[in-house]
């Protein structure tokens, strides 16, 4: 499995487009999640976000919220998510990018939480209220121990904070293409072509843009706005919660094949 910067390098040499789709741990069930992982790595899945249950998940909206919900209300804990990484991880391409928030990570003691996400196989970190005045309490050990940690640039960040933050990530920058929550939307906002053109002018790092994407045409956009990744989670996670399990790997693995295609 390459790492999160190799595998954008890899796409770049290529001239392609990565398709990042995102998917909660433990919703349905972690035999699921497991074979979600599989399923999506088969359909053209690049790098895929798995998102760890958590009780206060401040960035996530109504679809995310209740997948996590549902997952811990089935007694799906962070080490159950670690060891069924663990076991998909070497039957798989496409780079794990681990999506938690800040908590569990201090409770477990940041070394130790990095160590055995690195053992399991995990390459990338998202971790959405991480301060970025905190951050290298993260980002340094990370670097030593193989893990990518991902910033986020959201809409309402200041050009101080925009250069700041493309400074420190690693990986690739994970632009926030609305002000608020995740959550299926419509239509995206014009002005994210302009806040990536920004990014573009202070790195050359890849930059995904995630929150609100939810059909082909809007992978489509974000592509021809010349992002380096589309990240796609609430349309993932209700497809895959919709029906039986068998029925949401089907939507999901049918959904991904399109993303990938309108941006192939």
């Amino acid at each position: 499995m390459l790492s999160v910067s190799s595998c954008f390098q890899s796409l770049r040499d290529r001239g392609q487009c990565a398709l990042i789709p995102f998917i909660t741990a433990g919703d349905p069930d972690l035999t699921t999640t497991a074979e979600a992982l599989k399923t999506l790595d088969g359909a053209g899945a690049d790098l895929i976000e798995l998102g760890v249950p958590y009780s206060d998940p401040l960035a996530d909206g109504p679809i995310i919220q209740a997948a996590a919900t549902r997952a811990l209300a089935h007694g799906v804990k962070l080490n159950d998510v670690i060891h069924m990484v663990a076991q998909v991880s070497p039957q798989i391409k496409a780079p794990i990018i681990l999506f938690t928030y800040y908590n569990p990570i201090l409770n477990l003691g940041i070394r130790e939480f990095l160590s055995q996400i690195a053992a399991a196989g995990v390459k990338g970190l998202v971790v959405p209220d991480l301060p970025l005045e905190e951050a290298e309490e993260l980002l340094v050990p990370a670097a030593e121990i193989g893990i990518e940690v991902i910033l986020l640039v959201a809409p309402t960040s200041s050009q101080e904070r925009i250069v700041a933050i493309a400074a420190k990530s690693q990986g690739f920058i994970y632009l926030v293409s609305v002000t608020g929550v995740t959550g299926v939307r419509s239509g995206l906002e014009d002005r994210v072509g302009d806040i990536l053109a920004n990014l573009r002018s202070v790195t050359d790092k890849p930059i995904a843009i995630g929150f609100g994407i939810s059909a082909p045409e809007h992978a489509q956009q974000v592509r021809k706005w010349g992002a380096d990744g589309v990240i796609v989670g609430s349309a993932m996670v209700k497809r895959l919660a919709e029906g039986t399990p068998v029925e949401g790997l089907k939507s999901i693995e049918q959904f991904c094949q399109s993303l990938k295609a309108a941006i192939g």
